[in-house]
This record gives structure tokens, C-alpha cells and sequence, in this order.
């Protein structure tokens, strides 16, 4: 019901956040075993928990459109109780783990969650729903940030904002999938609401804003060009993922979804992790 990859897109960001909040306050970018995994277990779990509300809040949806009706609760895999009880046990443990980083983690750990799972229900009202989603995911290097230092900082403002943007782009090309059936039933999207093509304008300029922001991000920590060369490859990888699909032509979407943010995110970590080295 959960692929690895919804804990990969944001995950890695999270990690750069850790990082780089860490440095502010250190001469190293670690923050300890203890801060590091509580981190993970906050990412994995708060993913996890919004997931699976998705496919609670989704399951009716999901058994009548035929690209999700193979999706754990409508093919029968798992039963609503069973669904239900995985995303109540994410949240408490989401909550565990926030408690275990720091006071100011503990006490905005509603809000992260709460924007999370908001982003569910938005569908139903507003086009803008990839922005909701964007930002959930948006918010996992602020949050790092937080539990690594206790504070929050303006630093990292332009990494969130690109995550956000970066996030919004990708998820308006999945959406294309779906511009029909989502007419047909009510729900909003921007391709639903713009058509294919001038959503994946709103796409690319989303794309192109996060790699502005990637850019800002690392001058503001003073970030090695190591950093930048890596901003270089993940703008040439999301240059390839926008030529990958075209309004009359969706057979590459899930290469561009999964596959490439996927070596977008953990690229950029990879260049990040070499940057820390840098500056050693």
C-alpha cells in the first residue's frame, strides 16, 4: 500500500535540512545516532500516516477509476479495520518521535500532520490541491531543521520553498493521468481545470522556480560548489522529465514520477553530503 518511494522524495531533503541546521550551530553536519534516527522514524511515520488516510479517503474513488481499482482496499488486499490501524499507529508514533527530538518538533508535530493529511480532501475543492501536496512535503528540511537545532531559521526557507515547487511540478504531470475521469466526477486538478497544456506550463515554470530557490538556498548557507553542481544535474534531470511527457502522449509519466524525482532527490543529497565534506 506504501512504496519506499513516498518516503524517498522528501526524505533525502530532510536529511540536507538535518544537516545544514546542524552546521549552524556546529562545525560538523551530524547531529548524533539518537537526533538522526528519531528524524527517520518522524519522516517515515508522518508519510506513512498521510498515505494511508489517502487511500481511507480515497477508497471509493479509487475502486471506480480504473487506473487506482487494483489499489490495496478496493482489490480486497486489505481490509478498511486493517488500513485504519497502520494509520493511527503512524500517527502515535509520529508523535513519539517528535517528542523524542525537542520541545518546538513536539508541539508543531500537529501541524506538520495536519498538513499531511489536509492535502486528501483538497482535491474535491480546488485545482491547487498540488500546492497542498507540495507543501507537505515542502516542509520535511524546516522540520529537520527544527529537530536538529530546536529552532527554526529563515536559511532554510528557500529549500522548503523549493521542495514545494519541485513537488507541485511532478504532481501536476501525474495528475495528467487522470484529467477524464477527474472531469468526469467532480474532482479538481489543474489539468482537469487548465487541460493538458497549459498545466504542464504551470508545470515547468514550478520546476523552474525550484532550482531558482536550490539556488538561493546554497548561497544563503554558504554552500560549497559542490552543492551547485549538484542544482546542475537535478535542473538537467527535470529537464529530461518534462520532454518525457506530452499532452497527447502519457506512456512515460511513471518513468518521470518515480524514477527521475527519485534520482533528483537522492542526487541532491548526494551532492549535499559532499558539500559537508567540503567545508570541513
Amino acid at each position: 500500500m506504501i512504496k519506499v518511494e513516498h518516503s524517498i522524495f522528501a526524505l533525502p531533503f530532510a536529511l540536507i535540512g538535518m544537516m545544514w541546521g546542524t552546521r549552524s550551530m556546529s562545525h560538523t553536519a551530524w547531529p548524533g545516532w539518537n537526533t538522526f534516527l528519531w528524524i527517520v522514524v518522524a519522516m517515515v511515520s508522518c508519510r506513512s500516516a498521510a498515505m494511508a488516510y489517502n487511500r481511507i479517503a480515497d477508497r471509493d474513488i479509487d475502486a471506480i477509476n480504473p487506473r487506482t481499482k487494483m489499489r490495496a482496499i478496493p482489490a480486497g488486499m486489505l481490509q478498511l479495520r486493517q488500513v485504519n490501524l497502520f494509520f493511527f499507529g503512524s500517527c502515535v508514533l509520529f508523535f513519539v518521535a517528535a517528542a523524542m527530538l525537542n520541545p518546538l518538533a513536539l508541539y508543531l508535530s500537529p501541524v506538520a500532520l495536519g498538513v499531511t493529511l489536509f492535502y486528501s480532501v483538497t482535491k474535491r475543492f480546488t485545482p491547487l490541491c498540488h500546492f497542498v501536496l507540495g507543501l507537505s512535503l515542502g516542509i520535511a528540511p524546516s522540520a529537520a531543521w527544527i529537530a536538529s537545532t530546536g529552532k527554526l531559521a529563515v536559511a532554510i526557507t528557500p529549500i522548503t520553498l523549493a521542495v514545494v515547487f519541485w513537488t507541485s511540478g511532478f504532481d501536476i504531470i501525474y495528475a495528467l493521468q487522470d484529467d477524464e475521469f477527474d472531469r468526469e466526477h467532480g474532482l479538481r486538478s489543474l489539468p482537469q481545470t487548465l487541460g493538458r497544456v497549459r498545466a504542464l506550463m504551470v508545470s515547468r515554470l514550478c520546476h523552474i522556480a525550484a532550482v531558482s530557490f536550490l539556488v538561493v538556498g546554497g548561497v544563503m548557507v554558504t554552500a560549497s560548489p559542490a552543492w551547485f553542481v549538484g542544482v546542475a544535474g537535478a535542473a538537467g534531470l527535470l529537464i529530461y522529465e518534462q520532454s518525457l511527457v506530452k499532452p497527447t502522449d502519457l506512456s512515460k509519466v511513471n518513468m518521470a514520477f518515480f524514477t527521475l524525482n527519485g534520482f533528483v532527490s537522492l542526487g541532491l543529497f548526494g551532492f549535499a553530503l559532499i558539500d559537508q565534506f567540503l567545508r570541513r
